[in-house]
């Protein structure tokens, strides 16, 4: 049988925290994913209907904030990388497969109705809670933020708490 080898977890762990610690010395924040996601939003709405974009309190907002293109967000190019870096890493390390995970008692059709579902309340949860995991969570905890520490509870926690509903989509 051939064991599939990955970096050992404490490791990686230290190497994250000291990503973290790097984009918190350079930019003067943490990581997020989401804010690329709202950038990508914003430039998009600004290409289709730049009327709507001026005359909504969201987007006029961000590009206030945010001048020029939105996506020259340094965000943008970091989810680009890390999808980059996660195509290389799987094709050195020979784990690169295209297939779905799932239960066999479950059909294709379910599981991508579930996880977009699930992507889409949680794209939508991360604009109302300010950030995503890593934003929320990963950086505010790494700053001692009480919001960071109560995020990364009600993330594991509504995880814990809706597994055991959800256990035959996997099982």
């Amino acid at each position: 049988m051939n064991e599939t080898k990955y970096m050992n977890p404490y490791l990686a762990g230290f190497f994250l925290g000291l990503i973290l610690l790097a984009t918190i010395f350079i930019t003067g924040r943490g990581l997020g994913a989401s804010g690329a996601v709202k950038s990508a939003v914003v430039a998009a709405v600004e290409t289709v209907a730049p009327a709507h974009t001026n005359n909504t309190k969201f987007y006029t907002e961000y590009t206030e904030e945010h001048p020029g293109n939105p996506l020259k967000n340094w965000l943008v190019f970091e989810v680009i990388g890390v999808v980059i870096g996660a195509f290389v890493s799987g094709l050195i390390s020979n784990r690169l497969k295209f297939t779905m995970e799932k239960s066999p008692k479950i059909m294709n059709g379910t599981r991508i109705a579930g996880a977009a579902i699930g992507g889409l309340l949680f794209g939508f949860g991360a604009q109302l809670g300010r950030g995503c995991t890593s934003g929320a969570a990963l950086s505010g905890m790494a700053v001692l933020s009480f919001g960071g520490i109560i995020t990364m509870l009600a993330i594991f926690g509504g995880a814990y708490a809706f597994a055991y509903f959800f256990r035959k989509l996997w099982i």
